[in-house]
């Protein structure tokens, strides 16, 4: 939170600067620009998120894994974090983390609007996990990250005083999904499958300032949003007996899928960013 209001302050600042020292040879806001962007991005906590299982192997998560006994395996329950032990209340939230970008664009000025495109290619450090719990007692976790992100997207705002551009943006994504599964069941031998690469949705607005000619600093604001819905983790047989096992119980003893129950990966980003124009 220090750090959102941080750069919020700064943003202020950016849109308070006004008339800083433009040139007059040609419009603010106008031609091919490179530059970088910076910030930290924050996840929803998932609450109610969940493991789903398809004990038939007929592609619906609708099953219910069941013991010998004919009771639900996963009776204690789920956590939308990273598990720490086999109890259902030993879980750490989602980790929020630092983002880093490169962009580059252009923009036309129209009066005083401003339309144009920018094309960015950066990584962020956040994760997602979700977890189980079932009654052996063991833990499941399922995790996800962001490897890298690339976004194609247009803009178009309003120009004030000439060196203030209020804008938004939309365009579409395009990341690579890192995913992880991690257990504290030993026994059984588990497989993972799934599409990396995803593309998705970001939006968003924000404030730029010009700081004479040819640099620009401001404050944006992107929601990211992925289809994140094909990676699966198959539970097999492994050395645990066939006959006790729910993952593999008879009739259906080739194992039993995994997928989460949140097949979107959403964040939110705060960034600083900076430009030199050409």
């Amino acid at each position: 939170m220090r750090t959102f209001l941080t750069i919020l302050a700064a943003g202020t600042a950016f849109a308070a600067t006004g008339a800083a020292a433009q040139d007059d040879t040609r419009p603010a806001f106008d031609g091919v620009y490179i530059g970088a962007s910076g910030g930290y991005d924050v996840q929803g906590n998932d609450v109610g998120s969940s493991i789903r299982f398809d004990r038939n192997l007929d592609g619906r998560f609708t099953d219910t894994v069941t013991t010998t006994a004919g009771a639900n395996a996963f009776s204690p329950g789920f956590c939308n974090g990273r598990a720490t032990s086999t109890a259902n209340t030993a879980c750490v939230n989602d980790r929020d983390g630092w983002s880093y970008n490169a962009r580059i664009g252009a923009d036309t000025r129209l009066g005083n609007l401003a339309v144009g495109a920018v094309g960015e290619f950066g990584k962020s450090e956040i994760t997602d996990s979700v977890s189980a719990f079932s009654t052996t007692p063991a833990w499941y976790t399922m995790t996800r990250s962001v490897d890298w992100e690339a976004n194609l997207r247009a803009r178009a705002g309003y120009v004030a005083g000439e060196s203030t551009l209020f804008y938004g943006t939309f365009g579409a994504g395009y990341a690579r999904i890192d995913r992880s599964f991690t257990t504290s069941n030993g026994t059984n031998a588990f497989t993972e499958r799934g599409k990396r690469n995803r593309f998705g949705t970001v939006a968003g607005g924000g404030v730029e300032t010009m700081l004479g000619s040819n640099f620009s600093i401001g404050l944006e604001y992107l929601w990211h949003q992925y289809n994140d819905d094909d990676y699966r983790v198959r539970a097999t047989q492994g050395t645990a007996p066939a006959t006790t096992n729910p993952f593999i119980l008879a009739p259906n003893t080739a194992g039993t899928d995994f997928r989460r129950s949140d097949d979107k990966f959403r964040w939110h980003s705060l960034r600083a960013t900076a430009a030199f124009r050409f």
